[in-house]
C-alpha cells in the first residue's frame, strides 16, 4: 500500500517547507510583499492538490499522467503543480502534457508548442476536427457543451491508450465540482457532481482531478501571476445562453453574501448520508421494519441476562 501514497503532505506540503528545487517563479517586478504573497499562494496549491492525491490514492509509483492541456489557466495550473510537485515525490511518475487542438478557427497553434518546449515537457498536440463536427449537428441556440465535451473526452481517452498514460488529469476545481452539482440538480434530476477520480464507463481510463480541493480565486490568481499564455475557448465560453455560467455567478454572489459557504458545500459533497436521502438504491428503506425489530430483540436479550 506504500507504493500508492505520494507523500504525506502534512510533512512535505507544511507551510514552512521549502521549495523543491527549479520552484515555478512568478513575473518580474514583484516587490518583497508580493513575492511573500505568491509564495503562500503557491505552497497553499501545492497542499492541497498534495492532499487531494493522498484523500484519492490519485497517483501510484510508475504512473505515467497524462495532464490535458486546454490553454486555459486551470489546466496550465495543474501542469505546473504536478511539476513541482514531481520533484520532492518518493515515488516516480512521469508526466506529459496533450493539448486537443479542435480546430477552432483562429486558435494559435504555436502557444502551447512554444510553451512546452520552454519549460522541457513531454508533450503532444492530438488534431481532430471535433469543431466543424459540434457546429454541424447544434441546432442553433442550443448550447455546445454537452457534444463537444463528449467528443474531446472519446478523443483524449482513446489517445491516453496509446500513449499509455495510466491516469488521465483534468483541470477541474471546486467550483467547477459544485457548478455541476447544481447543474444536475436543477436540469437533471440526479444529486451527482465530479468524483475528484473516476473509472471511465468502459473502464480502460483512470480519470484524476488534483484541483478538486482549490479554488479558482487562487488558481486564478496564481496563473496572472505566473504569466501562463492564456488562450480563450470562443466556442463554449462565449455561449449566451450557458446555463453552467448562470450557475457560476449565482454560486459567487453566494460567496460575497455568506463567505465561507462554498468551502461548506464542498464539504458536504464528501460527507453523504444516504440514509437522510431518499435513493433506495443506496440505502435500504425497506428493511427498516426487519432492522428495529432485531434491535428490539437484542434490547430484550441484554435485559434478560
Amino acid at each position: 500500500m506504500q507504493d500508492a501514497l505520494m507523500f504525506d503532505p502534512r510533512d512535505t506540503l507544511a507551510p514552512d517547507a521549502p521549495y523543491p528545487a527549479e520552484p515555478a517563479s512568478p513575473r518580474e517586478g514583484l516587490d518583497a510583499r508580493g513575492r511573500r504573497e505568491f509564495n503562500k499562494l503557491q505552497k497553499r496549491l501545492r497542499r492541497q492538490v498534495g492532499n487531494a492525491i493522498i484523500d484519492y490514492g490519485m497517483i501510484h509509483e510508475g504512473d505515467r499522467v497524462m495532464v490535458c492541456l486546454s490553454g486555459g489557466k486551470d489546466s496550465y495550473t495543474l501542469l505546473e503543480i504536478l511539476r513541482n510537485l514531481q520533484r520532492n515525490a518518493p515515488v516516480d511518475f512521469s508526466l506529459v502534457a496533450v493539448n486537443l487542438d479542435q480546430k477552432q478557427p483562429g486558435f494559435p497553434e504555436h502557444v502551447l508548442p512554444e510553451y512546452l518546449e520552454g519549460i522541457g515537457v513531454e508533450y503532444h498536440i492530438l488534431e481532430r476536427d471535433t469543431y466543424s463536427v459540434v457546429k454541424e449537428k447544434t441546432p442553433e441556440g442550443k448550447t455546445t457543451c454537452a457534444l463537444c465535451s463528449r467528443l474531446r473526452r472519446g478523443s483524449l481517452y482513446g489517445f491516453a491508450e496509446e500513449i499509455g498514460a495510466t491516469k488521465v488529469a483534468l483541470g477541474h476545481h471546486r467550483e467547477d465540482i459544485l457548478e455541476t452539482l447544481f447543474l444536475n440538480m436543477f436540469f437533471g434530476g440526479s444529486l451527482k457532481a465530479m468524483p475528484p477520480k473516476l473509472l471511465s464507463d468502459d473502464g480502460r481510463n483512470m480519470v484524476i482531478r488534483p484541483l478538486a480541493y482549490c479554488r479558482e480565486a487562487d488558481i486564478a490568481e496564481f496563473a496572472r501571476l505566473m504569466e501562463f499564455p492564456i488562450i480563450p475557448c470562443n466556442l463554449c465560453g462565449s455561449q449566451p445562453n450557458l446555463q453552467r455560467q448562470v450557475v457560476k455567478e449565482m454560486l459567487a454572489d453566494w460567496e460575497k453574501r455568506h463567505p465561507g459557504r462554498l468551502e461548506s458545500m464542498f464539504k458536504a459533497v464528501t460527507n453523504v448520508a444516504p440514509s437522510q436521502l431518499a435513493d433506495r438504491e443506496l440505502f435500504d428503506f425497506a428493511g427498516l421494519e426487519e432492522k428495529q425489530a432485531r434491535r428490539q430483540a437484542d434490547r430484550i436479550d441484554i435485559l434478560n441476562e
